[in-house]
């Protein structure tokens, strides 16, 4: 994929994406679940700002969640916390028919699914102040140093995301790519919207226990790979 830029920029020259769109392989029940599943539970980019209680018949809390790859996370915490409404932003189609068909299984009601690039969603339709928490769970670490412009915690895109939170609410970030996380330190620690919760001298924080520990994340963990995570609060 080239590096031409979208239109949304915040102001802060072009916006180069983080992500390369992958076929991937569709299984039947994931092509299934984004057939029937996404005109129900899915929300399609739009110039308009969402009103919540409108898209989930109630007023309660709304955590977003970015990047979901297949689900399994984001379908976990909606389920432990019923109380809270969810949306989910993924591009991936396989990761979006996973999602849905978990929201199927788990009979969920309080989690909805934006197939769209994140910085558009935000720019276009999250509210400033609307937030009560926003998660980045495992964003791709894009490496080489000559793509770390495609990572997407970059300072403009972390002041936009504290702007949505309502004060006191929170941005939670996780990795396990060591040197990206040193970046998010320096990165969310420069916004002056955020405050760091962490009172350990690295910046880091330990697991919440919201955020379930993956398969992905045992095995790296039982070879002796880092997960770090980052909890930073607003203003």
């Amino acid at each position: 994929m080239s590096d031409t830029p979208d239109a949304t920029n915040f102001g802060h020259g072009p916006h180069i994406r983080s992500f390369v769109r992958r076929l991937g392989r569709l299984s039947p029940g994931q092509a299934r679940a984004v057939a029937q599943g996404l005109p129900r539970w899915g929300i399609e980019h739009g110039q308009s700002l969402l009103h919540y209680p409108e898209v989930f018949g109630r007023s309660a809390p709304v955590i977003m969640e970015i990047g979901c790859g297949m689900g399994e996370t984001t379908a976990h915490i909606a389920a432990a916390q019923s109380a809270c409404d969810f949306i989910g932003i993924e591009v991936h189609t396989p990761g979006v028919g996973s999602l849905l068909k978990q929201i199927d299984e788990r009979g969920l009601t309080n989690l909805r699914v934006i197939q769209h690039d994140a910085v558009a969603v935000v720019s276009d339709m999250i509210a400033a102040d609307s937030l009560r928490g926003i998660h980045v769970f495992f964003p791709d670490p894009w490496p080489k140093k000559r793509h770390h412009k495609r990572r997407l915690l970059q300072l403009p895109f972390v002041t936009e995301l504290a702007k949505r939170l309502a004060p006191g609410g929170y941005l939670h970030c996780a990795t396990d790519w060591e040197e990206y996380a040193q970046q998010m330190v320096e990165v969310l620690g420069a916004c002056s919207l955020l405050r760091n919760t962490s009172a350990s001298a690295d910046g880091f924080a330990p697991r919440p226990a919201y955020r379930p520990q993956t398969k992905f994340e045992t095995r790296g963990l039982r070879l002796g790979h880092g997960v770090w995570d980052l909890v930073f609060q607003r203003i």
